[in-house]
């Protein structure tokens, strides 16, 4: 059974992975992390410890992270110093701080991803396909997000736009960013002509898609050797 410690685990997402990881036999949720000072410390939620001691790293097999960037240095640095695997969903990041994730991936298998659901992932590679042969078209992404969303365009809306771009050597500068309600997430890839209308959308119904995804994340990068992979490499699309 592979032992998983879930960063941020008494969170929307966390709390999800946990429910999620508790259905599945192959995993087994060992420890719960959260930030110092927050008053969960020492509880136990689902029959798991929230602690804010990093070092207790050491104790499971794969870590699964959804948290902002703040403090995944310290995170990644424990991670590195026990040699474990780790699969990050965090969005929004910028250059420097992939970087710092390519680095520690130098040491350890790490499975990064702006988007972990299976769905998006595949529309990733649709997409791609569909920018090689439209190289003429204007392409337009709108993405929607609940309204406590603090990067805006969305990480994965930045995804599609880098695929794109890889393809037709074209800039994405039609971008639109949706901050409304509780939305989960939505995506739609508009590629137009003169003569017809190309879209490719996806819409997340609940926070499970993401969860599920990184629990698929976990099982297959627990054995890999050290470096950097993506959900592409997870589902092999």
């Amino acid at each position: 059974m592979i032992k998983i410690g879930v960063v941020g685990c008494c969170g929307k997402m966390g709390k999800r992975i946990i429910a999620l990881a508790g259905q599945d036999m192959q995993l087994e949720t060992f420890i719960g992390f959260e930030r110092k000072g927050c008053p969960e410390i020492n509880s136990m939620l689902e029959g798991i410890i929230v602690s804010d001691d990093l070092d207790k790293i050491k104790q499971v097999d794969v870590v699964i992270d959804f948290t902002p960037m703040t403090d995944k240095k310290d995170l990644l640095d424990f991670v590195v110093k026990h040699k474990k695997t780790m699969v990050i969903g965090t969005t929004g990041l910028s250059v420097d701080q992939v970087e710092i994730i390519e680095e520690a991936a130098k040491d350890i298998a790490i499975v990064y991803s702006p988007n972990m659901s299976v769905g998006v992932n595949v529309m990733f590679d649709l997409v791609k396909q569909a920018a090689a042969k439209l190289k003429d078209y204007k392409v337009k992404i709108i993405e929607a997000h609940h309204i406590h969303k603090k990067d805006a365009p969305s990480g994965t809306a930045k995804q599609f736009a880098a695929i794109i771009e890889s393809q037709n050597n074209q800039q994405v500068e039609d971008i639109e960013a949706i901050r409304e309600g509780e939305i989960v997430g939505d995506h739609e890839i508009i590629f137009e002509s003169d003569v017809d209308t190309l879209s490719f959308s996806h819409k997340a119904k609940t926070r499970d898609i993401f969860a599920k995804g990184a629990l698929e994340a976990a099982k297959w990068v627990v054995n890999k050797p050290v470096g950097l992979y993506n959900m592409q490499d997870v589902l092999k699309v």
